[in-house]
């Protein structure tokens, strides 16, 4: 039998984020960050706490795996410039997972989902993906910077939808209203039960470290894992605007 990896992966995309240490489908150790806390105050903490639960040094993880955006951009340059120093030093393998394919992957198997994500300022990162019943996302578009309006007129002819991620969860009102307005069923999956018809919003994962574990699983398996991780911004950073606008 072969032996899986031991693979540490690391979430600062998203506030709070999280760590986790798996082998094969295993979760061995994983923590939730605060989400009031910046991630440079936390990430190393956490990832030296989880190696003594799991009674192991660095030096012993195979592959390093982080979400590679979009999200925070300070977050993503922690999270990512860390674990690249991790994988330089120790001669480890490292892979991106895009944060809105850990946010479908998330919420199962589904023909259609949406994955949400806030990109502040009251606008989303937006993509529509499918997940099958293997767990293999697949881009059904490319991720877009949007406001929740335009997300929802950009999916609402689709009456067989899920809603993913934060950015569904924070404006799932207006999804509802734009549900109701299509005569489209809506029900949100933590209330209600439902067989799939509809609009339904997905219940918020809060660790998407396993999520992005069990991916970059997936990639190393087939073939595709990569030495290097990039950053996916989607959107100009708020010093490249003002650059933009002098």
């Amino acid at each position: 039998m072969v032996r899986e990896p031991l693979i540490l992966s690391v979430d600062t995309a998203t506030l709070g984020g999280s760590v986790c240490l798996t082998r094969g489908k295993e979760i061995i150790a994983s923590v939730e960050a605060d989400p009031g806390i910046s991630h440079s105050n936390t990430l190393l903490r956490d990832i030296n706490r989880i190696l003594k639960t799991a009674g192991v040094t660095l030096s012993d993880v195979e592959l390093f795996a982080a979400a590679a955006g979009p999200g925070s951009f300070t977050g993503l340059r922690i999270g990512l410039a860390t674990l690249m120093a991790f994988s330089m030093t120790l001669d480890r393998k490292c892979i991106g997972i895009p944060t809105l394919h850990a946010i479908a992957h998330s919420c199962g198997s589904s023909n259609v989902v949406v994955a949400a994500h806030p990109a502040g300022r009251g606008e989303v990162f937006a993509q529509l993906l499918s997940v099958s019943s293997r767990g293999v996302v697949t881009e059904l578009d490319a991720p877009s910077h949007v406001s929740p309006k335009a997300m929802i007129e950009k999916y609402g002819a689709l009456t067989n939808l899920k809603w993913a991620g934060e950015g569904a969860r924070l404006y799932q009102d207006r999804i509802e209203d734009a549900a109701h307005e299509r005569t489209i069923e809506f029900r949100d999956e933590v209330n209600s039960a439902g067989d799939g018809r509809g609009w339904v919003v997905a219940g918020r994962e809060a660790n998407l470290a396993k999520e992005i574990a069990a991916l970059a699983r997936q990639r190393l398996e087939c073939g595709s894992a990569g030495d290097s991780l990039r950053a996916i911004y989607v959107r100009p950073s708020d010093a490249e605007l003002k650059e933009q606008c002098q």
